[in-house]
């Protein structure tokens, strides 16, 4: 076979897609402080659709432990405290004519661990998501091979696929160590 390249620039971006959706999930993950990126995968039922939250109000960190949305239209107020009520984020939203206050509780211990789990899980997902990739790139070279690329040049691809799978799941790896020790400071 002549000349067979490997597109590795494009498992890389699939990976690096593959970490940066990890970082939104981590995003929405409770630490104890406010962060506008909390409600950021909370949907409202309004106007008859599944609308974001961002999109029904603005979204504000007055406080290390409060957040407030201030919503546009007081018809759709209800949908969106029951949104927040629905998410799992515990949290009660307080209602001051169209504002909602969302004060942040300070976290046990339990729920401490159980965000270190979710977030350990996450990470997993994740690392399964990077194995998938490497093995495309695997199927992709063993065809090649089929095709008549030599030996020396598939192992050669081949340790590269793993390096760049390495690298990606060693910073899998770091970006949740760096959440686990965010949620578990105290």
């Amino acid at each position: 076979m002549e000349d067979f390249e490997l597109d590795i620039n494009e498992y890389e971006r699939r990976m690096n897609g593959a970490i940066s959706s990890l970082r939104q999930e981590f995003a929405g993950l409770r630490t104890g402080r406010a962060s506008a990126s909390m409600v950021d995968s909370i949907t409202v039922e309004a106007y008859g659709s599944q609308m974001p939250l961002n999109q029904c109000g603005s979204v504000n960190v007055p406080e290390p432990r409060m957040l407030t949305i201030t919503v546009w239209d007081k018809t759709i107020l209800n949908d969106v405290v029951r949104a927040i009520q629905d998410s799992g984020l515990g949290i009660n939203p307080v209602v001051e004519g169209t504002v909602l206050r969302l004060p942040i509780p300070e976290l046990n211990e339990e729920r401490r661990t159980e965000l270190s789990k979710v977030a350990a899980t996450y990470a997993e997902n994740t690392r399964v998501a990077l194995r998938n990739i490497r093995r495309d790139g695997m199927d992709e070279l063993k065809k090649a091979k089929n095709d008549g690329l030599s030996e020396d040049e598939f192992k050669l691809w081949s340790d590269e696929i793993q390096e760049l799978t390495d690298k990606f799941v060693n910073n899998v790896d770091s970006v949740l160590e760096r959440k686990k020790s965010e949620i578990m400071a105290v």
